[in-house]
């Protein structure tokens, strides 16, 4: 594989939906992801086992990078966003693999004992 981008890859950018602790939700909090999607646009395995190390993420809060990982895939259908060594600060989807990401849509991520929402403010072909 060169070092271009395959097909079918998409920027996603998750921003921290409305909760009580921010009832407008919060556009500067979130994910930025690059990774495969099919056609029904929902995350493609077969394509990210075919180039994991392209599958990037990177989360953020008001204007500074908090860390740069990786998107997972863990069969059958378990994806997570990995950071550091270790379990402690991966973020797990609740059934990622069946989401359909596209803008304006919501999808929960958990981080230790927290689950937040977040809303898809951008997926688009890179």
């Amino acid at each position: 594989m060169t070092d271009a981008t395959p097909l079918g890859f998409h920027h996603i950018r998750l921003e921290l939906a409305r909760e009580p602790q921010h009832p407008d939700g919060d556009h500067d909090m979130g994910y930025d992801i690059l990774a495969p999607l099919t056609a029904e646009r929902r995350l493609d395995a077969a394509v990210w086992r075919e180039a994991p190390e392209k599958c990037r993420v990177r989360r953020f809060s008001h204007g500074a990078t908090l860390a740069f990982g990786r998107l997972r895939h863990a069969a059958p259908d378990r994806w997570f966003l990995d950071f550091e060594p270790g379990e402690a600060d991966d973020a797990h989807g609740f059934r990622l693999a069946d989401e359909v990401i596209q803008t304006g849509e919501y999808l929960s991520l958990s981080t230790g004992d927290q689950t937040h929402t977040y809303v898809v403010a951008r997926a688009e072909p890179v």
